[in-house]
C-alpha cells in the first residue's frame, strides 16, 4: 500500500494486512488487543480473535458475562490493536462496540468445532475454578447432555462489532522513520493524514 496515495476507505487495506499475514503463516494473523474501559475508569486489555473483517467494522465473540463484556456494556467504546512484529506492521482501530444480532451469532456458532462449543457451555469465563478437574467435568457434564445432538449456543455467548471511527496504520523502518497514516470517519466518508512516526 503507498502511504502517499491510500485508498479511500481503510477496510481494504486492513483485510490486505490481514491476508498479508496470513499467507506468511504467522499464528493466529487475526489476533488483537481488544482495550476496555470498566465502571470505575479501569482499563484493561486481553488478546481476541478478529473473525469478520468488513465495511461494518471489526466482529469479534465472546462470553457477554465475563468481565471485558461488562465492560463492553457499560462504556460500548473500544480500541483493537494488531501487531504483526515479523512484517513490521500495526494497525490500531478504535470506535463504538455493539452486539450483533442473534442470527449472525448462531451462524458462527454453528461453524465452531464441537469442543469448542462444549466449552462455551462448560467455561464461566473469569470466575473462581476450584481445579482443572472440575472444568474438565463440566466438559463431560455439558456432552453427556448434548449427545447425539447439535449443540445449541448459549445464550450468554454471542458477537460484537467495532464501527471503525478512527484507524492508524503503521509500517516500520530502519532508525524509527517509520510511517503512519492515520484515517478518521467524517460526514462524507474518510478524512486521512500522515502522522509522524
Amino acid at each position: 500500500m503507498d502511504f502517499d496515495a491510500p485508498p479511500i476507505e481503510p477496510v481494504g487495506w486492513l483485510r490486505a494486512w490481514l491476508d498479508d499475514a496470513t499467507r506468511t503463516d504467522l499464528p493466529n494473523p487475526n489476533a488483537m488487543t481488544l482495550a476496555t474501559v470498566d465502571p470505575d475508569g479501569r482499563p484493561s486489555a486481553r488478546i481476541v480473535l478478529a473473525k469478520a473483517v468488513d465495511n461494518g467494522g471489526i466482529t469479534f465473540y465472546t462470553n457477554r458475562r465475563s468481565p471485558k463484556a461488562r465492560a463492553i456494556e457499560a462504556t460500548p467504546h473500544a480500541t483493537v490493536v494488531f501487531h504483526w512484529d515479523a512484517l513490521t506492521r500495526q494497525v490500531v482501530a478504535s470506535g463504538p462496540v455493539t452486539r450483533i444480532d442473534d442470527a449472525e451469532s448462531d451462524a458462527y456458532f454453528a461453524s465452531r468445532p464441537r469442543a469448542s462449543q462444549i466449552g462455551a457451555w462448560a467455561s464461566r469465563q473469569s470466575e473462581p475454578l476450584a481445579s482443572r478437574a472440575a472444568l474438565d467435568e463440566a466438559f463431560a457434564e455439558v456432552e453427556r447432555r448434548y449427545e447425539g445432538q447439535p449443540v445449541p449456543r448459549p445464550p450468554h455467548w454471542g458477537g460484537y462489532r467495532l464501527t471503525l471511527e478512527r484507524i492508524v496504520f503503521w509500517q516500520g523502518h530502519p532508525f524509527r522513520l517509520h510511517d503512519r497514516l492515520e484515517y478518521e470517519r467524517a460526514e462524507s466518508g474518510w478524512r486521512t493524514q500522515r502522522l509522524f512516526p
